[in-house]
């Protein structure tokens, strides 16, 4: 199982999302914590390392950290 991390920014965004945005954005980091591979996809050329989670209402940017087994929240982009 892999940790999640997050910055107090990316947090304040996450507390401001509409409650179904949020929900759904629980649900999927919780598999994201389980396997950040089989839920994500990658991002640039990086995508071992970085990856981009797609929802219904947000896309978020994440960084797996593979010592340590941690998984770091870049950013969250609602969609509205």
């Amino acid at each position: 199982m892999y940790k999640l991390r997050y910055r107090a920014d990316v947090e304040a965004v996450w507390d401001a999302l509409p409650d179904a945005a949020r929900r759904e954005l629980d649900l999927a980091l919780a598999e994201v914590c389980r396997d950040p591979y089989a839920t994500t996809e990658p991002h640039g050329k990086d995508g071992d390392v970085t990856r981009i989670l797609k929802l219904r209402h947000t896309r978020s940017v994440l960084l797996v950290i593979e010592p340590g087994l941690r998984v770091r929240i870049i950013s969250i982009n609602y969609l509205g």
